[in-house]
C-alpha cells in the first residue's frame, strides 16, 4: 500500500506500514498502537480492514463482558437511543436509578455514583476518603495507604494513588497524601499494623485492588485481607477496593471481594460494567456514605444511555449463567496454560489469575518479554495484551466457549514455539 501524503491538512500526513495504517498525526502520540486496525467484532472474534479474524483475548481490556456487537446489548441500546441518550443529572433519570438498584442488591453497597471511567471512579474514592479523614476522624491531612505494584488510573491523584513510579515519571509534583505498602506481603503486616497504629489519626483509608492487573496479575491473599478488614475496623479507617477490572464477574464471580471473604466501605467499577460503553462507578455502604450536593459530580456520569448498558450486562450476566461459564473456561484456561509452561519451562514460570483474568509469567531470565508474544501473536490470530514487562494478560470476553478457549490455546503454543526455536 502506497504512503499517502496529505499536504494540506494540518494533520500532517496519514502513513501506511504495510497493510495496516499508522494513526493520523492529528492524534497526539499517547499510544504506541500495534500495526491493526480493527473494523467490526462478533462475539470473541474480530476483524481487521483486510477480512483477517482474530481470537480477541483482550476485550477491550476486561471490558468488553459480553463479546462484541451482542444482540441483546445492541437491541436495547438502539431502542435506547430512540427514547433518550441523555439528560443532566439536575433531574432524576430512570436508567440510573435502576442500575443503582441492581448494584445495591447484588452487593455489600448502600448507595452509588456514577461517573465515566475507572480513573474518575477512583478520583470519586480518594475525594471521598479526604473528607472522611475531615469530618470522621478531624485529620487535618488525610493520609491513605495504597499498595507497591497497584494501578488506579491515569489522571494526577489516580497516578499519584499508583505505587509503580513508572507511571510517575515526568508529572512530578504529585498529589500529596499518599503511603505505600507491599501488596500480599506477610512480613509486611506488622510493620503495616505499626503504622497504622503509630499514624492512625492521620490515615483515613486503604485503597486496594482485590487482584492486583496492571502490576502483573497477583491474586490476593485471604489472610491478607482479612488482617487489612479488622484493621480498618478497629481503626475507623475505610477499606476501599478497586474492583475497575475484576468487578462484574471477571474473576467467577460478581465482585472480587467474594474470593476474600471480606466486605469492603466502599469500592469502585469501571471496564467491564458497561460492556464496552463508558460508565464507572464509586459503590460504599452507608457508614462512607458522607457525600453532600454539591461535594462531587459529572456531566456525563449516569447518562440513560450508559446505564442502560450498564443494566443490560448485570441481567445477562444472570440470565446466561455467564459467572458458571467464567468459572469453567477459566479452569480450562489454567490447565491449558499450565501445560503450555511445562513444554516452555525454560521461558515460562507460572500462571496467576483468577476466572478469565489471569497471566501467563515470563521468567526474568528470558530474553522473551510480553511485547514480543504481543506482537506475534497478532500473526497466529490471537490478540493478548501485557501486564509489565514479564506477564502475558489473558482477558478475553466472558462468554467465550470451550472451544474458543482450546483455540486461543492452540494459537498461544503455536506463538510460543515460534519465538523460543
Amino acid at each position: 500500500m502506497e504512503l499517502v501524503d496529505a499536504p494540506h491538512s494540518k494533520c500532517g500526513t496519514f502513513g501506511f506500514v504495510g497493510s495496516s495504517p499508522t494513526a493520523p498525526t492529528c492524534l497526539m502520540e499517547t499510544y504506541q498502537r500495534l500495526p491493526l486496525k480493527i473494523v467490526k467484532g462478533r462475539g470473541s472474534w474480530v476483524w481487521d480492514e483486510k477480512g483477517n479474524r482474530y481470537l480477541d483475548a483482550v476485550a477491550g481490556i476486561a471490558t468488553c463482558s459480553l463479546g462484541h456487537s451482542d444482540k441483546k446489548l445492541s437491541k436495547v441500546l438502539i431502542d435506547q437511543l430512540r427514547k433518550i441518550q441523555h439528560v443532566s443529572n439536575l433531574y432524576h433519570i430512570e436508567e440510573q436509578e435502576e442500575l443503582a438498584e441492581w448494584l445495591v442488591r447484588e452487593s455489600c453497597a448502600d448507595k452509588v455514583f456514577f461517573c465515566n471511567s475507572g480513573a474518575e471512579a477512583n478520583e470519586a474514592a480518594i475525594k471521598l476518603a479526604r473528607k472522611y479523614g475531615h469530618i470522621k476522624k478531624g485529620i487535618k491531612n488525610p493520609i491513605i495507604l495504597c499498595a507497591n505494584s497497584s494501578f488506579h488510573g491515569r489522571t494526577l491523584a489516580a497516578i499519584s494513588a499508583t505505587g509503580q513510579p513508572k507511571y510517575h515519571k515526568g508529572f512530578e509534583p504529585l498529589v500529596e497524601g499518599f503511603e505505600f505498602f507491599k501488596f500480599n506481603n506477610s512480613n509486611e503486616v506488622k510493620s503495616l499494623q505499626e503504622k497504622i497504629e503509630e499514624n492512625g489519626p492521620k490515615i483515613s483509608a486503604i485503597l486496594i485492588e482485590p487482584i492486583q492487573g496492571e502490576g502483573g496479575i497477583h491474586p490476593g491473599e485471604k489472610k491478607f485481607f482479612k488482617f487489612l478488614r479488622d484493621l480498618c475496623s478497629k481503626h475507623e479507617i475505610l477499606l476501599i477496593l478497586d474492583e475497575v477490572q475484576s468487578g462484574m464477574g471477571r474473576t467467577g464471580t460478581l465482585w472480587g471481594y467474594e474470593h476474600l471473604c471480606i466486605e469492603p466501605d466502599a469500592f469502585t467499577l469501571a471496564k467491564g460494567l458497561g460492556g464496552g460503553h463508558a460508565i464507572g462507578a464509586l459503590l460504599v455502604k452507608e457508614s462512607a456514605n458522607i457525600f453532600k450536593p454539591g461535594d462531587h459530580a459529572s456531566t456525563f456520569g449516569g447518562n440513560p444511555f450508559a446505564c442502560k448498558a450498564a443494566l443490560t450486562v448485570g441481567k445477562e450476566i444472570s440470565n446466561r449463567k455467564i459467572l458458571e461459564n467464567v468459572t469453567n473456561r477459566g479452569t480450562q484456561l489454567r490447565l491449558g496454560l499450565e501445560k503450555i509452561i511445562s513444554n516452555y519451562s525454560f521461558d515460562l514460570k507460572e500462571v496467576r489469575g483468577l476466572g478469565l483474568m489471569q497471566g501467563l509469567v515470563i521468567k526474568e531470565e528470558s530474553n522473551l518479554n510480553s511485547s514480543i508474544i504481543v506482537e506475534i501473536a497478532i500473526k497466529e490470530g490471537l490478540l493478548v495484551i501485557g501486564a509489565g514487562r514479564k506477564v502475558i494478560r489473558i482477558v478475553p470476553p466472558l462468554v467465550i466457549s470451550k472451544k474458543e478457549i482450546n483455540q486461543l490455546l492452540r494459537r498461544l503454543d503455536s506463538c510460543l514455539s515460534k519465538v523460543t526455536n
